[in-house]
């Protein structure tokens, strides 16, 4: 088998997942506090600093170019300190188990699925923890390469479909399409294609309805969950304590 495409694919992604300088400010939340207020099944989106972050924040127009999801503590760490895990898919190293350390420096952004059980929210997150070890989708990875440029004279209509990246093979995910599929694995709803017509009804002959069909997996972006009406907005420093008048400030 020729390997040579795939190695130049791992290669120019691992040049692309390289961070790059960027004159964004320190992230504000201390991780003890992050970590205080995170649920099983929250969705965390992340201002990356990588050229590829570049890109996608690029194509998406927003600010958000990585997504991990909160899977809860590591359950072999019984009797001491939990452990937060999160997994994302990297595009190196595949989809991986990350502590929450690895926020540590970015801005970031809390997500949370309303309406599960506590229950639903442990199966969406055992959905992504069976896919643990997969590998990263590196079919399009050299069309991705391109949009890293400052100003690609792309189209801004034709920037959501660039995205569309997976080759259909169920053992490759990239970030947003894992996370995509473990929530739509229990048929919720993230940013659904929805249609409304005509109630078959006879005793409310006026009546509409609408009705839901899930939008492909390999569409979604990060910043979908942000936009998405189904995922509530967490900030950590959002308390009842919080007393804006007990802060030191500089003479």
């Amino acid at each position: 088998m020729n390997m040579t495409p795939h190695w130049l694919g791992r290669k120019l992604a691992e040049y692309l997942s390289r961070d790059r300088d960027t004159h964004t400010g320190p992230a504000f939340t201390p991780l003890t506090e992050y970590a205080a207020v995170l649920q099983v099944g929250d969705v965390v989106l992340v201002e990356g600093s990588s050229r590829i972050s570049s890109a996608i924040k690029f194509l998406t127009q927003s600010t958000w170019s990585h997504a991990a999801l909160y899977v809860g503590g590591d359950p072999a760490e019984k009797g001491s300190v939990p452990v937060h895990r999160f997994i994302e898919a990297d595009m190196v190293k595949g989809v991986q188990f990350v502590g929450i350390e690895a926020l540590e420096n970015f801005h970031t952004r809390i997500c949370r699925p309303f309406g599960l059980s506590k229950v639903e929210r442990k199966q969406v997150a055992e959905f992504a923890i069976r896919r643990v070890g997969n590998q990263y989708d590196l079919r399009n990875v050299f069309d991705l390469a391109r949009y890293f440029l400052p100003n690609p004279p792309i189209p801004t209509r034709f920037r959501r479909s660039l995205l569309a990246l997976g080759s259909g093979d169920p053992t490759r995910a990239i970030c947003s399409t894992l996370i995509a599929q473990a929530f739509q694995s229990l048929r919720y709803p993230i940013l659904p294609i929805i249609s409304t017509h005509s109630a078959d009804n006879p005793d409310c002959p006026g009546c509409v309805e609408d009705t839901y069909k899930i939008r492909h997996h390999s569409l979604f972006a990060p910043k979908d969950f942000d936009v998405s009406p189904y995922f509530r907005i967490i900030k950590p420093l959002e308390t009842e304590e919080f007393d804006y008048k007990a802060l030191t400030w500089e003479a």
